[in-house]
Formats: C-alpha cells, sequence, structure tokens
C-alpha cells in the first residue's frame, strides 16, 4: 500500500492545544469495525459498549520530563537534550537540538549546574550517546529540571504536567504518553470492574519515533522505531482466562496493541515476556489477540492510523475520521476517542 492511502485534512482548529477539565467528558466515536456505522457518545459512556467478561489491556507507562534546557560547558550557546532511553550506567540515548554543537567529547550543563553532560558518540541514526554526571536521585533532579515532551503539534503549555500521565501510569520511561489512556479516571476504571470487566496491565516505553512521519511512498518500506516492553505473567494470565472463557480483548492504545501482536507474533500465544519491539501493523494484517480498540484521532499517513486501519479497515477508517471532523471532534493527543469494535 502507498502512504497517501492514509491521508486525509485536518483543519489546524481541530488540533487539541490543551486537555478538557474532565478526562472521561471527551468525547467518544464508537466504530463498528465490520460495518464502519459508528455513534457520537461520551467517553464516560464506555461501559455500555464493554461487557462483562471483557478484559481491558492497559499501558502503564509513565512519562519522563525529558526535555531538558542547557547550555555548553564553555558557555558558547544553548542546548536542548530530550532523553530517549536509559542504557545503564548514566549513559543515555538523547535527541539533540542544535545536533551540530553535540559532538564527541562536548561537554554541557544543565539546570543550576546540578547536571552535567559528555557527549560519548554520535549514532547511525543521529541520535546521540551522553554520559550524564549528578549527585543524588537522578529522577528527582529530573523533576526538578525537565519539562514534559509535549508533541511537536501541541503550541500551548501544559499547566499542569500530570495531565499528559494516565491515572494509572507508574513505571518511568516514555517520552511520549499512550494517549487512549488518559481518557480514564479512577472512577470509570472502578465501574467498569464492578460490572466485571478484567483489566490487564503490560508496559511499553513509547519512543520519540512514534511522531516520525512514513518518508517511503511504499509503506512495507518503512524501519520502525524499536521499543521495549513488559508483560507481565499476571496480564497474561488475565487475557489468556478471558479468551478462553469468551470474553473480548480490548487494548487501550496502539502501545498495548503492539506489544500483545508482538508477543502472539514472537510465541503464537500470550506470556510472559520482556523484550523489544519494532513490529509494524498495517493493512492487511491478521490480529492474534485483540477484538477491540481503544484510540485517539491519529496523524495522517502515520504508523499509527494504519494501525488502526489494519484492525477496522482503511475505508472504515477514514469515513469515521472525515465524520469526526465534519464534527468538530478534537484531534491528536488531547483530543477525543475512538472505540473500534
Amino acid at each position: 500500500m502507498h502512504k497517501h492511502d492514509f491521508w486525509y485534512d485536518l483543519p489546524p482548529e481541530r488540533i487539541a492545544q490543551t486537555p478538557i477539565a474532565d478526562r472521561s467528558a471527551s468525547r467518544l466515536l464508537v466504530v463498528d469495525k465490520n460495518t464502519g456505522e459508528y455513534q457520537d457518545r461520551r467517553f464516560y459512556e464506555i461501559g455500555e459498549f464493554i461487557n462483562k467478561g471483557d478484559c481491558l489491556v492497559l499501558n502503564d507507562t509513565k512519562v519522563l520530563p525529558a526535555r531538558i534546557y542547557g547550555k555548553t560547558a564553555t558557555g558558547g550557546g544553548k542546548i536542548e537534550f530530550l532523553l530517549l532511553r536509559d542504557r545503564g550506567n548514566d549513559t543515555w540515548e538523547v535527541l539533540t537540538k542544535p545536533g551540530k554543537k553535540a559532538i564527541p567529547g562536548a561537554e554541557f550543563i544543565f539546570g543550576d549546574d546540578e547536571l552535567r553532560a559528555t557527549v560519548l558518540e554520535v549514532l547511525d541514526n543521529g541520535n546521540r550517546l551522553v554520559k550524564l554526571f549528578y549527585a543524588g536521585n537522578f529522577m528527582e533532579l529530573l523533576a526538578k529540571i525537565g519539562e514534559m515532551p509535549l508533541p511537536h503539534y501541541i503550541h500551548e503549555h501544559l499547566n499542569h504536567p500530570d495531565r499528559y500521565q494516565t491515572v494509572y501510569s507508574r513505571e518511568p520511561g516514555s517520552v511520549a504518553a499512550p494517549t487512549a489512556g488518559l481518557h480514564f479516571t479512577p472512577e470509570l476504571l472502578k465501574s467498569l470492574e464492578d460490572k466485571g470487566v478484567s483489566i490487564a496491565y503490560l508496559t511499553l516505553h513509547v519512543g520519540v519515533g512514534t511522531f516520525r512521519p512514513v518518508k517511503e511512498d511504499d509503506i512495507t518500506k518503512h524501519l520502525m522505531h524499536t521499543e521495549y516492553y513488559v508483560l507481565p505473567e499476571q496480564a497474561a494470565e488475565t487475557i489468556n482466562r478471558t479468551k478462553q472463557s469468551g470474553g473480548r480483548v480490548i487494548s487501550v492504545g496502539t502501545t498495548s496493541c503492539r506489544t500483545l501482536e508482538s508477543v502472539y507474533r514472537k510465541y503464537g500465544k500470550i506470556i510472559n515476556d520482556i523484550g523489544f519491539t519494532d513490529i509494524f501493523i498495517y493493512p492487511p494484517y491478521q490480529f492474534g489477540v485483540i477484538d477491540g480498540l481503544i484510540t485517539n484521532f491519529h496523524l495522517p499517513e502515520s504508523t499509527l492510523i494504519m494501525l488502526v486501519s489494519a484492525f477496522a479497515g482503511r475505508e472504515n477508517t477514514l469515513k469515521a475520521y472525515q465524520h469526526a471532523i465534519e464534527e468538530e471532534y478534537r484531534f491528536y493527543s488531547f483530543g477525543d476517542a475512538c472505540l473500534f469494535i
């Protein structure tokens, strides 16, 4: 298939710049993945479409305040780091801006000289490998000097950083939120559990590659980014029990979906697993695990809209997106949600 097969025109004013006051009051477009028929609802009504015995799979990753601003150790200019992946021993893979200053051996200072960094290597993908030097607890320091790495299409200041976290986030490591989960409140999750819906938690640390565009016209030539995941034994047991009893497994977000499908493709079944995935899901694709998908509205020609199209059908997906535009839904990270089921 071609990249342009997944294009749609989005008016800029439809891109949500801030989260709404009540997470669960966002709009919800419910789409029948087989017929393409849809309903306009609110997210707090999602329990009407999830049955007793079904299982929701949530990604409990936590977004790091991974964007830090500093200067060269010689005082010769400003630098921006986006911390991408902890390589161990205070060594991180980072994205730098401007890149021309971040040559091997270059040193930088962040905060009130609370953090120093030395560039060790320029990687093949253009990212830098850096060694960090600091005193005390790094996560506490990062919380002090770092900023939430909001996507490039969000221009408004985020007054409350916790709104770019799910209410169940607990495993630090992402540079982007699993945004489908932003609509859930503790009260909504409890109401679903009280109904008899199982909740399974896994972890996939979302990387910056989630925002990188598909450049190849032939999408099969696109190289996916690699992300770290953990599928715990308890989650695997819950998912398998749901399948065996005839319930549906509903993925909350493309990240949960990619984790489940990666493990299934690797083993032919769902088991406890830890690893890295670069799975790229696009039409046609035979899903092995999920029966439903909760997700936000994604960028045109992105790998994420391709994944949704693989699950719900390209025509159904683009038709639903066009309806959402006409009905003035809010798009992207702080926007409204879809339930494909």
